[in-house]
């Protein structure tokens, strides 16, 4: 069986990307999932002077991880158009220890925000970049208006839920 990582590029405790993420790792077929938080990798910001002295142990530690999966399921936050500083930081050190932070795997991308555009901004430069990250495959979605399209644990709205499917389905085929 195949196991996909879900995360969010959030360091928030009540995250609506990290819930965003769990769902949908919990609709790809065929796979187990495991959820992990951004929190448990604390890091310095990056600089090449801390570099220098040495790659942070969890860096290293987050840089496995990755590896021991087939495929990533990440909701990106999106802070002032761009990654949460969290996410970044943590990516900037993982993709100095190997430029293919994706490891050659597929990734299904989302977003999502309280407001009507759903994290757009951060998943148009997501899409540009992560490809050089080696993502091999990248799928998106965004879910506009978090709370009043996801409640209770599941998207309420039925065409966002069938655009969210068709994401899935194109992930599931890649991984």
């Amino acid at each position: 069986m195949k196991k996909i990582l879900a995360f969010a590029g959030s360091n928030s405790k009540t995250s609506i990307n990290k819930q965003l993420a769990a769902y949908a790792a919990s609709k790809v077929s065929n796979t187990s999932f495991d959820v992990v938080d951004l929190n448990d990798y604390p890091l310095p910001i990056f600089s090449l002077e801390l570099e220098a002295v040495g790659f942070p142990k969890e860096a290293v530690a987050f840089n496995e991880v990755l590896s021991n999966y087939d495929g990533f399921v990440l909701s990106l936050a999106e802070h002032n158009g761009s990654y949460a500083a969290v996410f970044k930081n943590v990516f900037d050190w993982v993709s100095r220890i190997d430029r293919k932070v994706f490891k050659d795997k597929p990734v299904l991308l989302m977003a999502t925000s309280p407001g009507a555009r759903g994290g757009a901004t951060v998943l148009e430069a997501a899409t540009t970049t992560f490809p050089h990250m080696g993502a091999a495959f990248v799928t998106e979605f965004s879910l506009p208006s978090f709370f009043d399209n996801f409640k209770e644990g599941r998207i309420v709205n039925d065409a966002i839920n069938t655009e969210l499917k068709n994401a899935i389905t194109a992930f599931e085929k890649e991984i």
